[in-house]
């Protein structure tokens, strides 16, 4: 059984840096796309940032490019996601998703796995 477990949330100020980590277990690490997606009250769930197999290809939103850095650490099976700068509108529950393609992929129906979530709440 494929499980995903994420850990980091909280609650931060503005301008603050935060690292969300999600542990992958029931399934290769190595071969295994990992994402991160968030939802915000009264939205519908988006994109954040992607990891292809290797981790030599990445992929972010528009609204996170610069800020955010997803990596993989494939001795621990963990996928990371370092948060700069943090604004008001990064509030959301960040959830941790695993697909089976190779490259990095934005669209949530292409993830297959996904983790139960994590808070993060910016303050101004």
């Amino acid at each position: 059984q494929v499980q995903l477990e994420e850990s980091g949330g909280g609650l931060v100020q503005t301008g603050d840096s935060l690292t969300l980590s999600c542990v992958l277990s029931g399934r290769t690490f190595s071969r295994t796309g990992l994402g991160w997606f968030r939802q915000a009250p009264g939205k519908e769930r988006e994109f954040v940032a992607a990891s292809a197999w290797g981790g030599d290809s990445t992929l972010y939103a528009d609204a996170v490019e610069g800020r955010f850095t997803i990596s993989r650490d494939n001795t621990k099976s963990t996928i990371n996601l370092q948060m700069n700068s943090l604004k008001s509108e990064d509030t959301a529950v960040y959830y941790c998703a695993g697909s089976e393609f190779a490259h990095t992929v934005g669209i949530a129906e292409k993830y297959a796995y996904w983790g139960r979530g994590t808070q993060v709440t910016v303050s101004s």
